[in-house]
């Protein structure tokens, strides 16, 4: 009998998801389907019910239910209750258990660029939901020292104020944050600034980075931000959103399948979707 799945989001016509899982489901042979639902806020909780009643194997949760999907499940994991938001949902004969696997699918894509994280001076920008999920899940990961810049200093200290896990920060307003740069091993930009269509945008200037730090950017619309772009003039090494986008999803499909899939695979469909090419 044919498994069903699939992601819940508003809006969701956008999502790359379901060509990405469809066709995972298709390379392993499992006979399975995964589709996009468009859900209003009010609706959230009659589309759970629903997609219980129908015995889905598992969905995927996106902006805006990552939070409002919690209290709507029967179990959540230690990190995603700690994060406050849901993005992995697993039904096991009925039982509805949530996960966060942002955080941690963005601790996965480092891995390629960085060989060990607990030597990792950090400095994350923005402090927002992903922010959230990448902090804990760096410190979750064995990184002591984390810093976070942000416009707002309130949001960024409760943000610190709330890790579980063991860590050193400091909260830097964003000029400060450019200025000290070069004491960073890792450099994680998480806000919406240089997204399409203001590529040009930029959270500070980064004439400071590091020369062989690695400088990510959680944005893959445009490919290459313009923070990127001139930390890779400087000397760094850079990655953007695609790996974070693809070990999340790739995590996902391990919970409900048991198969942790080829991430190349899942790269290309990605990128061939975007119509370009990776850094």
């Amino acid at each position: 009998m044919k498994k069903f799945y699939g992601v819940l989001g508003c809006p969701i016509a956008h999502s790359m998801s379901p060509d990405m899982h469809n066709d995972l489901f298709s390379y392993y042979g499992i006979d399975a389907a995964y589709h996009p639902f468009h859900v209003e806020k009010d609706d959230l909780e009659e589309a759970i019910k629903g997609l219980r009643a129908i015995g889905a194997g598992g969905f995927n949760v996106t902006i805006p239910h990552k939070t409002a999907v919690i209290p709507l499940l029967d179990k959540v994991d230690p990190l995603a209750l700690a994060i406050g938001a849901v993005n992995t949902v697993v039904n096991n004969q009925g039982v509805l258990t949530g996960y966060n696997t942002d955080g941690r699918g963005f601790v996965k894509s480092l891995a390629g660029s960085l060989k060990s994280l607990s030597d990792k001076k950090t400095l994350i920008v923005g402090a927002g939901g992903a922010a959230r999920a990448i902090y804990f899940s760096l410190a979750e990961a064995g990184i002591r020292e984390i810093d976070i810049c942000n416009r707002t200093a309130e949001k960024a200290e409760g943000l610190a104020a709330s890790c579980p896990f063991p860590v050193s920060t400091s909260i830097l307003g964003m000029e400060r944050a450019g200025e000290q740069l070069d004491q960073y091993d890792l450099v994680v930009q998480t806000t919406s600034i240089g997204m399409d269509p203001d590529t040009e945008q930029i959270p500070f200037a980064v004439r400071k980075v590091k020369e062989g730090s690695l400088a990510v950017d959680i944005i893959y619309n445009p490919l290459e931000t313009r923070f990127l772009r001139e930390a890779a003039a400087l000397g760094a090494r850079i990655q953007n959103g695609i790996g974070m986008f693809v070990y999340q999803g790739a995590l996902a499909f391990e919970k409900w399948t048991g198969i942790f899939p080829d991430t190349g695979r899942m790269k290309e469909k990605v990128l061939k979707q975007l119509g370009g090419s990776s850094c």
